[in-house]
């Protein structure tokens, strides 16, 4: 071979290495997004990929035995050429990488990896490792068919670069804690620059939380308040602290009157940082239920952690049914009781609505009798700004089916409602309460609820229940179904109606075979793939 570190070695090095970490980064796609969807926690992350069900280390091992077997039957068969059939071997990762790539990425992600420009720079860091290990692992392998002269070696000496596809996954979080090295500072940055620039501005703040509705209650009260001033609201579910500062950062806050932001929260302290950054001179508090009471533990930390909002010179108004759990605070206080007689029926909702002693009866497209109570909260605080009742009841019809939010579509002759997003008790409950005003056969699509803690079993086992009485029940999934079927079956469900499939293209191939016109199918709660 002559001296090992020779031009043309070194030079197969660099190229076997860079194309190497280009194809071994493709396979990390489908991970990235689950990454992403977890915000980029890599804890988070590992707990999912150790997870029996999503196959993950078996694939990454298949991957390893067809790489390895394919570069040493190449290797071997391509002995005539010497030592460069270690090279020739290589087309084996050529041929079963993409293969992988491409069969990964049919696996689609529901919520799809982003090229944001944080992913675009995790990507980078990624590559950047993945290159750096190849090139040393390929230099270690020349150096020791070099040293150690062993003539079979030197046709196999690319097999144990197989071993990448094992470390897909440690490789990745590698990359994540050192990208982490400039976001964590940046985006430090970023939410002191928003802190700054709300501080200074004449904007009026209004903060929404509750362990459900925050997003449709936030669209309701902009479109109530919209119709009579410049709103400013966070958009889709963007309620972290990097959500909060995109929307002001982004924005000129002269440009608007009021600033609605929707305020999440998975442990107790996290309103109370976002009120830090975000003083909420106004708030709502939609609701308290069990909501994420895997990360909570308890209720009594859900109601906690939500009460965080209400800052002692602030106005707030709470929804009536757990006004009660914050009498407690300083706050001024008002009480989301202005609707009554209220009937809900396929076609939207009627109700009266009652502020300052004035009452005009009312009628909204919104479904469900929740959709009522979230446009009682937003009404209510409407009023507290100062808007007449004349001017809400005017603005109430004009609000338009919030999206994957018991959404209205018809299709082909069949009521498609979209609750994809809703994933609590309470939601739940009233989603099937709608389905079942429609005329025509129902049927529900549902994986169960999730982030439930303790009460997951049970409160699956209730939603079984609230299932019977349909036509058909579709269950998607194998985690969650379980208690869903046995609450069904348990409570006088005929088990012909129900069907388990492992994914929602699965339900909709299952629908194919069973729709026709006048049907109504409910979709309620599609999870992401970290679930």
């Amino acid at each position: 071979m002559g001296i090992f570190i020779s031009v043309p070695k070194t030079v197969e090095c660099v190229v076997v290495a860079v194309i190497f970490s280009l194809l071994f980064s493709g396979c990390c796609f489908r991970l990235l997004g689950i990454l992403q969807s977890f915000g980029y926690s890599g804890k988070k992350t590992f707990g999912w990929v150790n997870r029996k069900a999503n196959m993950t280390f078996s694939r990454h091992a298949l991957l390893a035995l067809l790489c390895a077997l394919s570069c040493a039957i190449l290797g071997l068969c391509f002995s005539f050429v010497g030592e460069y059939a270690a090279v020739i071997g290589l087309a084996g990762y050529l041929v079963f990488l993409p293969l992988y790539i491409w069969a990964d990425n049919r696996i689609a992600l529901k919520v799809p990896l982003t090229f944001t420009p944080r992913m675009k720079r995790l990507y980078t860091v990624l590559s950047l490792i993945s290159a750096i290990f190849a090139y040393i692992a390929v230099t270690l392998l020349n150096f020791a068919d070099y040293a150690w002269g062993n003539e079979i070696f030197s046709y196999l000496r690319y097999v144990p670069l197989a071993v990448f596809p094992l470390i897909i996954i440690p490789l990745i979080l590698l990359s994540n804690l050192a990208d982490k090295l400039y976001e964590v500072p940046r985006n430090r940055g970023y939410i002191r620059k928003a802190k700054a620039k709300i501080v200074g501005a004449e904007i009026k703040v209004i903060g929404i939380t509750g362990s459900y509705g925050k997003t449709s209650t936030k669209n309701i009260l902009s479109d109530i308040l919209g119709s009579k001033y410049r709103v400013l609201s966070t958009p889709r579910s963007h309620n972290t602290p990097m959500g909060l500062a995109l929307a002001i950062n982004s924005n000129d806050l002269k440009d608007y009157d009021f600033f609605i932001a929707e305020m999440g929260a998975r442990h107790v302290g996290d309103i109370a940082e976002l009120c830090e950054m975000c003083p909420p001179d106004y708030s709502l508090i939609t609701g308290i239920c069990p909501q994420h009471l895997e990360s909570f533990k308890s209720i009594e930390n859900v109601v906690k952690a939500k009460g965080e909002i209400l800052l002692p010179d602030s106005s707030a108004v709470i929804a009536e049914d757990c006004f009660g759990l914050f009498e407690g605070y300083s706050c001024t206080k008002y009480r989301a009781d202005c609707v009554s007689d209220i009937i809900c029926t396929k076609d939207g909702g009627d109700f009266t609505l009652t502020l300052d002693g004035q009452s005009a009866r009312v009628h909204t497209k919104l479904l469900g009798k929740h959709a009522v109570e979230n446009i009682a909260l937003a009404a209510k605080l409407a009023s507290v700004l100062g808007m007449s009742l004349d001017d809400i009841a005017k603005a109430i019809p004009e609000i338009n089916y919030i999206e994957h939010r018991l959404q209205l579509i018809k299709s082909g002759g069949v009521n498609i409602l979209d609750d994809g997003y809703n994933s609590n008790v309470k939601g739940a409950a009233a989603a099937i309460e709608v389905l079942k005003s429609f005329d025509g056969r129902k049927i529900a699509v549902t994986p169960g609820l999730v982030e439930l803690g303790i009460l997951e079993q049970s409160e699956n086992y209730e939603l079984g229940k609230k299932l019977v009485g349909l036509d058909y029940v579709i269950l998607v999934g194998e985690r969650l179904v379980e208690p869903v079927k046995d609450g069904y079956l348990d409570n006088g469900g005929d088990k012909e109606k129900i069907k388990t499939v492992l994914g929602l293209d699965n339900a909709r191939e299952e629908l194919k075979g069973i729709l026709k016109e006048g049907d109504t199918v409910l979709f309620l709660n599609d999870l992401p793939d970290i679930y």
